[in-house]
């Protein structure tokens, strides 16, 4: 068996053009693996600590002592080991070179979860390399699922909060419940380049006839940013777009509302907190904000709600999973950042239904198939998930199918970072041939347990 014969941490830079480490494992066979971590706009305060410089050079984010740490602390540990024993590698980095530990357990303060994450990626690419199997087989077989599913995309088309300049407080995306291909082998149907037909539509029928020009520019995640100045406008523009597409009951509707971002010190909620002159008179307390998406859901063909409370409002959340659990997912962003005693809590205390599967939020593949395996045994849905500041890197692809996720939020297919690992699906689907198969509708509960 291959060995780890070297590993080579650079900076490079994602697609808001910030720093951020990108790492290459060389083995002893002459394999090597490369591998890039992402960066979020809106991130928890529980994440595990992304180690930037500080200072002047790159306004402070720059990741010298990221990749310093991987240089000269984890690379020169690691030679020598399996790169298909990704447990234990894992382990050992989070474990033993780190050590750092919180109320919320390995939080990789020493090191930073960005380096360590960056080699936790590359060894795992090279562990599946060893063995000659796909990628996103040798994930399946590291978190012992036997069941490859394609997820259902979750196309963002209406950027707000964090990632547009509107005044828009939360963000949209679309969820296709027909094929996985179906978008794609279409995506030259309305005469809009290679964005699928359905963003086509929405570009040519509704934002552009309304906003104007200008509107058709896009958020850092692909997604349009019109100037819309309230959520229920933006909802009434993917609902007529659906409509004229021609897509009711293909194409339902999911909200990411990262409320955090909006959530104040006096524990209300201020929808109106992108405006320079706020006043305060968009402030409403959680239940208020709770029956406001009720009545979203009512209006609407609206089957997924992500963060729609404040990272510590755990009660509120709970409530509202209680009362429309059954028919809506709500998925846990900041409040769980992919952190297996989180979802612990949250399983016990009935607080959502779904995790957003972000891999750099916890800041080791082993981890987070944890905290996958967690969640299915619950019965909960999973959202793979990229970042706002991507690199080209397509790894969570094949952790989505991998892990039989069921779902993929990865932006809007304008942008090639985005793009990369929607082909890198096309490119699976093809290889499992026959053995394909969607989630669809069903993207909730794909597969059992593992």
């Amino acid at each position: 068996m291959a060995t780890i014969k070297s590993v080579k941490a650079r900076q490079i830079f994602d697609s808001r053009g910030n720093p951020t480490v990108e790492v290459d494992v060389y083995l002893s066979n002459g394999i090597m693996a490369r591998a890039a971590v992402p960066s979020g706009a809106s991130t928890g305060i529980y994440e595990a600590l992304e180690l930037r410089d500080g200072g002047s050079d790159y306004l402070g984010k720059g990741v010298a002592k990221a990749v310093n740490n991987v240089n000269s602390t984890i690379a020169p540990a690691l030679v020598g080991k399996n790169p298909t024993e990704q447990t234990c590698i894992d382990n050992f980095m989070v474990q033993e070179l780190d050590g750092t530990q919180n109320e919320w357990g390995w939080c990789k303060q020493k090191l930073g979860a960005n380096a360590i994450l960056a080699v936790s990626l590359a060894v795992c690419k090279a562990g599946a390399a060893v063995l000659n199997i796909p990628l996103y087989k040798h994930i399946a077989n590291l978190a012992g699922n036997k069941n490859l599913v394609l997820p259902v995309p979750a196309f963002n088309v209406i950027n707000g909060g964090s990632h547009a300049g509107n005044k828009l407080a939360m963000q949209a995306r679309v969820h296709d419940s027909s094929s996985w291909s179906f978008f794609f082998h279409r995506g030259h149907e309305d005469g809009c380049g290679s964005i699928s037909p359905f963003e086509g539509m929405l570009y040519l029928a509704v934002i552009k006839k309304k906003y104007g020009q200008d509107a058709t520019n896009v958020g850092d995640e692909g997604g349009f940013a019109p100037n819309i100045q309230e959520n229920k406008e933006g909802l009434e523009l993917l609902k007529t777009a659906i409509a004229k597409a021609g897509y009711e009951g293909k194409v339902v509707i999911g909200m990411d509302v990262a409320a955090s971002e909006f959530y104040g010190k006096d524990k209300t909620y201020d929808l109106n907190f992108k405006e320079e002159n706020n006043n305060g008179s968009q402030k409403i307390p959680g239940d208020k904000l709770k029956d406001l998406y009720k009545s979203f859901v009512s209006e609407y063909p609206i089957v997924s709600i992500e963060d729609p409370f404040d990272q510590d409002d755990w009660e509120t959340y709970a409530k509202l999973t209680t009362e429309i659990g059954a028919k809506v997912q709500i998925v846990g962003d900041d409040l769980l950042v992919t952190n297996p005693k989180r979802v612990e809590k949250a399983i016990k205390e009935k607080t959502c239904n779904a995790l957003l599967l972000k891999v750099n939020q916890i800041g080791s593949v082993t981890e987070s198939i944890e905290a996958v395996r967690m969640s299915k045994r619950a019965g909960w849905g999973v959202m793979t998930s990229h970042r706002s500041g991507e690199t080209e890197d397509t790894f969570i692809a094949d952790l989505a199918v991998g892990l039989s996720t069921g779902q993929i939020k990865t932006g809007a297919p304008c942008r090639s970072e985005r793009l990369a690992k929607y082909n890198q699906l096309l490119r699976i689907e093809e290889e499992l041939g026959s053995a394909a198969v969607y989630a669809g509708a069903n993207f909730r509960t794909p597969v059992e347990p593992y």
